[in-house]
């Protein structure tokens, strides 16, 4: 018809917090554009203030930050950029959060306990958010959490493609530092043809980042041992486990974890254990005094990227990991 205009082709937009802009800055490289210009900036009194500096209207828009520390700031950070996305009338509002903030508080161990990680969805749902997007999450449930389609990636390509370029696969055990690890660690298992060893531990009830290691089940002595955990926060668990097997004989032991959260004494700890290498992703940044010899850092965006471009042309994510379930 005369005088109207033709519909416009769809526009993808990425949008990055102040929380780790490197990451948002390598994503966008990946995917040859720029992350969409924005200020962001505190008020006196702490609140956050964002306003993106072009037109949002129709476009399918990523927004990517890391929920790393102050994770609360980020967190809060992310769901005003959704907020704004969605009153400036962005079509679809997809968040990425490579690390999900709480995810690790996923059901009520004891009584008069919150279940914040879904406290979290519902708080990104409330802003606007109609997708989200994270990496490993602590627990496959959470993504129930969420009323709307939830993109679980899998560290597992990149993590394993690295050791299997440099290991002799067939001395190699992978081990799960707990029962709740034996999924994730039958992935790569499948992947690798290799054993699978379990360590059975029970925490302090009563004493928060506190394990009491017990026993090694299964093949780890004269063997290289990967001991693989979605996440190493204070370090502690890591280097009892890495202990345990150590104490059955193992020759070596390997940590890959997808989050290096490297909270308080992990750096010191990690560094001075008998662990020969920690390999872990950049879903979190890790500071400059953070790193050291034995630690390896593999970047996660070349995934994030594909992920969202998956997204966008409205393919499959589930194809990025075809083979590795």
């Amino acid at each position: 018809m005369s005088g109207m205009t033709a519909p416009s082709k769809k526009k993808m937009m990425l949008f990055g917090g102040r929380a780790y802009p490197e990451l948002a800055a390598e994503v966008a490289d990946c995917m040859g554009i720029d992350p969409a210009p924005a200020a962001l900036y505190d008020f006196a009194n702490g609140e956050i203030m964002v306003r993106f500096l072009e037109s949002v209207r129709g476009c399918d828009a990523f927004v990517l930050q890391s929920h790393t520390a102050p994770i609360n700031q980020w967190i809060m950070e992310q769901l005003i950029m959704v907020d704004a996305l969605k009153r400036a009338s962005a079509k679809r509002i997809t968040v990425v959060m490579p690390f999900f903030g709480y995810a690790r508080q996923d059901k009520k161990s004891r009584g008069r306990e919150p279940i914040s990680a879904r406290l979290v969805a519902d708080l990104f749902a409330a802003a606007g958010a109609d997708r989200l997007m994270a990496v490993d999450l602590h627990t496959a449930q959470i993504q129930g959490f969420f009323d709307g389609p939830v993109d679980h990636l899998f560290a597992l390509p990149i993590l394993a493609g690295y050791l299997e370029s440099k290991l002799n696969v067939k001395n190699v055990t992978v081990v799960a530092p707990d029962a709740g690890r034996v999924r994730v660690c039958e992935r790569w298992t499948d992947r690798m043809g290799t054993p699978l060893a379990i360590i059975h531990k029970r925490r302090d009830p009563d004493v928060a980042n506190q394990v009491k290691v017990f026993e090694v089940v299964g093949e780890v002595a004269g063997r290289t041992c990967i001991l693989v955990d979605d996440m190493i926060d204070t370090g502690g668990t890591i280097a009892k486990a890495a202990d345990a097997l150590f104490e059955q004989g193992a020759e070596r032991v390997i940590v890959a974890a997808t989050h290096g959260v490297l909270s308080g004494p992990a750096v010191d700890i990690l560094k001075n254990s008998r662990i020969t290498e920690v390999v872990i992703t950049n879903t979190l940044p890790v500071a400059q005094e953070n790193r050291f010899d034995k630690l390896t850092v593999l970047s996660i965006a070349p995934l994030l990227a594909r992920a969202i471009n998956e997204v966008f042309s409205d393919g499959s994510v589930t194809s990025l990991f075809d083979g590795q379930s």
